[in-house]
């Protein structure tokens, strides 16, 4: 009997990235592959990279060396955003078999097929405005939680970010196909799922990029409300802009779509925000802000921030921070701006030096640390929905609120997969 071949990936990055790995893992072991830990020995290795900060790249080649240390003669393939943005710097990677590029991704069978082990290493990718379908993707690790991927691509441009060329156009699922990957999900079990995209407002788009939808990402919550066995469902990022008055106030009234946000800031000065080419000023992030408090005040508001972009003076980076102290929000993801190549966020002066840079995520970073603790703060006492997760470490297993503040009990087997009123 041939012996049945093994397979390991490791993601880097986003929810987005986790979905697909998820799917490319189920498209492998349906074709007889077994699959592996990454950190023990497989005949093929799989990362799916991040390109956001120089970090994720480091990171892609650090694990490359690993792999050949251990295990020389297996396979190395590297697909994800590092992967289309830079094939050629990739590929000159001692160890690296086979680049996968944005198109090719979801083909990983065909091509692993043709390699040869000490071939040269080979790409497969093509030019990101030639990259059109969309790839519903869906996680499925711990049957209690599933990232949805619903849409892909972005045609916003902003200055500092390589998403637009790692991952081309903006385009999406349909409704129907979308509320089918919910049923599916549910009748495996899942009870939350997490709506995924690089811009999930931007949903109704058809998977050329065109506007073939005549639907919205509105029509599509309204629609997943419906699916019967998914208790919970979740918006993972929205475009301030995008983020609707009309969202906003469905979500407060909703059984099922969780009372917590998530929306990129980046910065809380209209000044760099221009540099930034983001589509809105602060005001407007303050007036989303405040409607979903005053619908929601028990809401979870997240918020991605970036210090140390190009030409943020003390001025300005006081005025985000006081911007943020002000609102009414739960907790920061605070980046530290990271040069990528083929930006126009290279053309603006002057550079903030790095050192200038890491002080001011420390600042914003406490600064989240004080937001979280006021949140859950006000909430003590409360007696709140929880999703525990089948997850145990020293006896313990952690869940979520409905409005996203982390829990921890004692071990309880049939607590798993279970929506328990928590008494915070």
């Amino acid at each position: 009997m041939e012996k049945k071949r093994s397979v390991a990936f490791h993601t880097l990055g986003c929810k987005l990235n986790f979905s697909e790995t998820s799917t490319l893992s189920r498209m492998m072991e349906e074709k007889g592959f077994e699959k592996k830990d990454f950190d023990g020995l497989a005949d093929v290795y799989v990362i799916n990279t991040c390109s956001v900060t120089d970090n994720a790249d480091k990171e892609c080649r650090q694990l490359v060396r690993r792999i050949q240390r251990k295990a020389p003669e297996s396979f190395v393939v590297i697909t994800g955003c590092y992967a289309q943005l830079k094939p050629e710097e990739i590929v000159q990677i001692p160890g690296v078999d086979l680049v996968l590029g944005a198109s090719e991704k979801f083909n990983i069978m065909e091509h692993i097929a043709q390699l040869t082990k000490g071939d040269a290493g080979k790409i497969c990718s093509c030019e990101i405005e030639e990259v059109t379908g969309f790839h519903a993707s869906y996680s499925m690790n711990d049957r209690t939680r599933s990232f949805l991927k619903v849409q892909d691509g972005c045609d916003y441009n902003c200055s500092f970010c390589t998403i637009p060329m790692a991952r081309g156009k903006s385009r999406s699922d349909n409704v129907a196909n979308v509320v089918q990957h919910a049923k599916d999900l549910a009748a495996d079990g899942v009870k939350e799922i997490v709506l995924t995209g690089v811009n999930l407002g931007d949903f109704g788009k058809g998977p050329d990029g065109d506007l073939k939808y005549e639907e919205d990402f509105f029509d599509l919550i309204q629609a997943l409300e419906e699916v019967d066995g998914i208790e919970r469902y979740r918006i993972s990022s929205i475009e301030p802009n995008l983020l609707t008055a009309e969202i906003v106030e469905w979500v407060s009234k909703s059984k099922k779509f969780m009372p917590h946000f998530h929306i990129p800031l980046q910065s809380g000065s209209n000044e760099i925000l221009k540099g930034m080419r983001r589509r809105y000023q602060k005001e407007l992030y303050k007036e989303r802000v405040e409607l979903i408090k005053r619908l929601m005040p028990h809401c979870s508001i997240g918020v991605d921030v970036i210090v140390g972009f190009p030409g943020e003076t003390n001025e300005h980076f006081e005025e985000t921070f006081q911007f943020l102290h002000e609102l009414d929000v739960s907790y920061l993801h605070v980046f530290t701006y990271s040069e990528r190549p083929d930006t126009k966020a290279l053309e603006i002066m002057p550079v903030i030096p790095i050192h200038i840079r890491n002080t001011r995520n420390k600042v914003l970073r406490n600064l989240s640390y004080q937001k979280l603790q006021y949140f859950t703060a006000q909430h003590s006492g409360e007696t709140r929905k929880v999703l525990f997760e089948n997850f145990e470490k020293n006896g313990m297993m952690e869940g979520y609120t409905d409005n996203y503040i982390r829990v921890s009990a004692s071990y309880k087997a049939e607590w798993t997969n279970q929506v328990i009123d928590w008494n915070l």
